[in-house]
């Protein structure tokens, strides 16, 4: 599982940058400025939520475990949901997308804590 943790940040790392750009350039005059203000959270986040993907499967390398397992699925659900959701609702208006967006946030904190649980569960050093 570890390796599909960190396949999938280095892809969504990509993403990041590829997404931020598009944003930067390509939707500035296209889209209204509030709107690009989603784009923006949505870009953050899901930087944000990458680089927890990345630790979370560079800490399962070593500790594999069922909660770090779950963390990262909570991480990437919580990018497809809210980042997506907001990439979505900036492209097209549509504001019944915007109900999506919590459960993304929901999945970010749950991932969260899921990974605090299995830090709390990691063996206890001796030195």
């Amino acid at each position: 599982m570890s390796r599909y943790l960190l396949l999938i940040a280095a892809i969504s790392g990509m993403l990041v940058v590829i997404l931020g750009a598009f944003g930067a350039h390509a939707l500035e005059a296209r889209v209204p400025a509030a709107h690009l203000i989603w784009w923006q959270k949505a870009v953050d986040y899901q930087g944000l939520h990458t680089l927890a993907l990345l630790g979370t499967g560079l800490l399962a390398l070593s500790y594999p475990s069922r909660l770090l397992q779950i963390a990262g699925v909570l991480f990437l659900l919580g990018i497809l949901l809210f980042s997506g959701s907001l990439y979505l609702l900036t492209l097209t208006g549509t504001r019944g997308l915007g109900m999506i967006t919590p459960f993304g946030g929901t999945a970010f904190i749950a991932g969260w804590f899921t990974l605090a649980l299995a830090a709390w569960r990691l063996p206890r050093s001796t030195t």
